[in-house]
Order: structure tokens, then C-alpha cells, then sequence
């Protein structure tokens, strides 16, 4: 399988000083995910934790909700025309009975690392295929001191971001603010594809009392997967996109910005932070 990460030689600068030296790069290949055998989609990521990258994506399509509904998955042999196994190729196969999606899902196109599931989606694909609906309002409880500690306890967790500076990461924390499972990738969408994949394989989907934290922005494409899990907090260390905030006011996802600190912006569902002027 492919290395997380590459070691490369560069020559540095600083302060007027060059000096030649090794330095720890993210790695970064493709991976193509089929499904039932036919490409579907080619996104490129961080190798590892590539059978849940895929269940992942599978989830946030809609097309997965339960570890039974996956038969299997498996690296596709033959990917080179020498015959070679690269372990950039995965196959996903769907359980007896599970309904494989119209052809419509299939985009077979590459997908950089930071567009996620670019212009497929729409509010109205959420609403009508999410399969849970999140929890009412307020429910559950967040408590804001809780959320203000959870990037700090992200960045610790960061292990390669730590050696290479060039990883997103997105962990799962419970309400109470204990890590439940982190991940980090080249592409923010395949960090939290990696965590939605791994708690699908374990049986626990929906997460419908968890905090998802991501190490950027929150766009449409990780509030679009965070309602798909039911996961009722999405909080992010950078800014939100207008149309994640439009989702998450729509489906009653809570979703928080520039979340540093004690400093945070609440976009929507701030009553389940009980913040004074939220309603609750």
C-alpha cells in the first residue's frame, strides 16, 4: 500500500542561510472507488483507511446507512496493464438485496482533494435522501466550554500534520468532550469520509450524539455529510460556506465557525449550546 508519508530532499532558506536537507511530505495519490464493480468516482487522497474512505463516501451518497448492507470491499488487482496490484483501486460490493443507485450517482471524474462532491449535490438530494432525520432542537446538549477545548485536543491528536504541516483532520468527539476516533487526509471530505466509513463498519451509524470537528472550513460538502451520518454538531476551525449554513438551518444541524478558543460563530441551531438569545 502507499506510504502516508514521502521524504524529499529541498534546499532551505532562512534568514540568508541555505542549507540542503530531507524533509516530510503528506503523500497524496488517487484513489478510484467501484462500486458493484463499475468506477464511480476517482478522489485523491492520504493512503490508509481506504475501505472506510470508500464506505464513507457511499454513506454520504446515500447509497450505504448499515455495516449489512456492505457485503465487502476489496483492492482491485490488475489495476496496471502489467497486472499489478497499485492499492489505488477499490471495489465496494453491496450485500444481497441492497439497491445499487441509478446511474445518475455515477460521476467516474476526478476529484481533487478539496472539492469533495463538487456540484452533485443540492438541498433537496439532502432532505429527501438523508435517512435520519437529526434530533430536535436542543437535543442533544452541547455544553460551549466543551467545544472550546476541542481543537486544542484536534491539534494534539494530529500525528502526521505534526511531522509534515500538510494534512486536514476531522475527529469525532462525544458530548462531553472525550475523542472518540480522529482522522487526517490530504482532502478535509476524506478525513470525515474515513471517520463516517469507520463508524459504519463498526455499527454505529447514526451518530446522533457526537461533535464532528474539522481542521478548515466547513463548505456544503462536509455539513452534506455530517446531516447524512446524523451527526447533530458540525464545528469548524475556519468559516462556513453560505450554502452549509442554508443546509443546516434547513435540517437542524448545529453548525459553529472560527471556532478558537472561547471565541466561536454559531450559524445555526444554537439552542442546543444553550447559549443566552438561542431559545432555550
Amino acid at each position: 500500500m502507499g506510504r502516508v508519508t514521502e521524504r524529499r530532499r529541498v534546499v532551505r532558506v532562512r534568514d540568508g542561510d541555505v542549507s540542503a536537507r530531507v524533509d516530510t511530505l503528506a503523500a497524496e495519490e488517487p484513489l478510484e472507488i467501484r462500486l458493484n464493480g463499475t468506477p464511480l468516482t476517482v478522489t485523491m487522497r492520504t493512503p490508509g483507511d481506504d475501505f472506510a474512505l470508500a464506505a464513507g463516501f457511499l454513506a454520504g451518497e446515500g447509497v450505504l446507512g448499515a455495516a449489512e448492507e456492505l457485503a465487502n470491499i476489496v483492492y482491485c488487482a490488475g489495476a496496471t496493464p502489467e497486472g499489478a496490484n497499485t492499492y489505488n483501486v477499490v471495489d465496494v460490493r453491496l450485500a444481497p438485496g441492497v439497491p445499487v443507485p441509478e446511474t445518475g450517482l455515477a460521476r467516474n471524474v476526478y476529484t481533487t482533494s478539496s472539492c469533495g462532491v463538487c456540484g452533485k449535490a443540492s438541498l433537496d438530494a439532502v432532505r429527501t435522501t438523508a435517512r435520519w432525520p437529526l434530533p430536535p432542537g436542543g437535543t442533544p446538549r452541547v455544553d460551549s466550554g466543551v467545544l472550546a477545548a476541542l481543537p486544542d485536543r484536534l491539534r494534539a491528536a494530529q500525528r502526521v500534520f505534526e511531522r509534515t504541516g500538510g494534512l486536514h483532520a476531522a475527529a469525532l468527539f462525544s458530548t462531553g468532550g472525550e475523542l472518540l476516533d480522529v482522522r487526517e487526509d490530504v482532502g478535509r471530505h476524506n478525513a470525515v469520509d474515513k471517520l463516517v466509513g469507520r463508524a459504519l463498519q463498526a455499527g454505529r451509524l447514526p451518530l446522533s450524539d457526537v461533535v464532528l470537528l474539522v481542521s478548515g472550513r466547513a463548505s456544503f460538502e462536509l455539513a452534506q455529510k455530517a446531516v447524512m451520518a446524523g451527526v447533530p454538531v458540525l464545528a469548524a476551525v475556519s468559516a462556513p460556506s453560505s450554502l452549509a449554513v442554508r443546509l443546516a438551518a434547513e435540517t437542524g444541524l448545529t453548525l459553529v465557525g472560527f471556532l478558537r478558543g472561547a471565541s466561536m460563530n454559531v450559524y445555526a441551531g444554537a439552542e442546543r449550546l444553550g447559549l443566552p438569545g438561542s431559545g432555550s
